[in-house]
């Protein structure tokens, strides 16, 4: 099969397509084949050696594919009411970004009715890790506050339509220029804040009547920890799920202490699979009636012939982006 590979840790270009053995279905997973491929933050962090692979994960960069299953544990895809044939979207550890890929059962949905394999292929890391982030772990109930850290990501534009259509009485972005705070606003988002511009700190006070928000979904760390924890409402979570500005926090432990705040975070790709497939019945009867009902739609920025990841890659690293970059086959 074609695949593409990282010929070394470096830029981009490093990014070349060759040839690998087909991959073969173990007990419990079914073999796909892409027609589409998710560009993800941490397939740039792996391609330039900052994101090690977990044990047993393929080496071939890309968490997540859509396409139709060719072969597998058939007794696990009867389980599962899949057979050959059928459209799937899945989330993987690794090894999406080629013609074949083995996928785990559990971590395979239907391709939602109405969507294309590139609207598909756009779904499982974002929607798997905001919903394990924000719901699970940061416990979001209806009529409560919600912010969002870089509202025109990849995660950004799922989680403000994901918190919005789960009931979030108000759902805040933050964005880096006035085009991007209006894509959010566009999206769902109730109020949008131009990092740039303001502190997103004192306008989420402002935007909140002073309490604070409920939940934070925070892809920054570093610096804005300290001032997420002073706009963070009582009994607040933030849930930190990437350190795009630096692994270091300083903040008032007293105000966590007075406030009852929670301060959590965690990754998904070394995950085992049966915590994948729970988050993915989750999703099946909670997001995906949504996704077909219009309330919640794929953001796609731009598609690439495979063949151009590294494009794909330098267009992720401008951040010029707004929604999904996706490969296609």
């Amino acid at each position: 099969m074609k695949a593409i590979e990282i010929t070394q840790y470096g830029a981009p270009e490093v990014l070349r397509a060759g040839e690998r053995p087909d991959p073969v279905p173990g007990a419990g997973e079914v073999l796909i084949r892409v027609a589409a491929s998710g560009v993800n933050r941490p397939d740039v962090l792996q391609r330039t050696g900052n994101y090690p692979v977990p044990p047993g994960a393929s080496d071939i960069p890309g968490l997540e594919v859509a396409g139709t299953i060719a072969g597998g544990d058939a007794q696990a895809m009867a389980a599962a009411g899949f057979q050959v044939g059928d459209r799937v979207c899945a989330l993987v550890a690794g090894g999406g970004y080629a013609e074949l890929c083995v996928a785990p059962v559990g971590q395979c949905l239907p391709v939602p009715k109405g969507l294309s394999d590139v609207e598909a292929a756009s779904l499982p890391e974002t929607f798997f890790t905001v919903w394990s982030n924000v719901f699970d772990r940061g416990r979001l109930q209806p009529g409560e506050s919600f912010m969002v850290q870089g509202g025109t990501s990849g995660i950004g534009v799922t989680a403000i339509q994901m918190a919005k259509a789960m009931g979030a009485r108000t759902v805040i972005a933050t964005a880096g220029s006035d085009e991007k705070c209006q894509a959010c606003v566009h999206l769902g988002a109730d109020h949008a804040i131009n990092y740039r511009t303001q502190d997103f700190a004192e306008e989420a006070k402002k935007l909140t009547g002073g309490k604070g928000v409920d939940v934070i979904l925070d892809m920054v760390a570093g610096a804005y920890v300290d001032r997420e924890v002073k706009c963070v409402n009582e009994d607040g979570r933030i849930v930190i799920i990437a350190v795009q500005g630096g692994t270091k926090s300083e903040f008032n432990a007293g105000l966590v202490l007075r406030r009852r705040i929670t301060v959590t975070g965690s990754t998904l790709r070394p995950r085992p699979v049966a915590f994948k497939a729970d988050i993915a019945a989750a999703l099946r009867k909670h997001v995906w009636p949504l996704v077909e009902g219009g309330r919640i739609k794929p953001v796609i920025h731009s598609t690439f012939p495979a063949a151009e990841a590294a494009k794909a890659h330098a267009l992720m690293e401008s951040n010029q982006h707004i929604g999904k970059i996706v490969l296609t086959w």
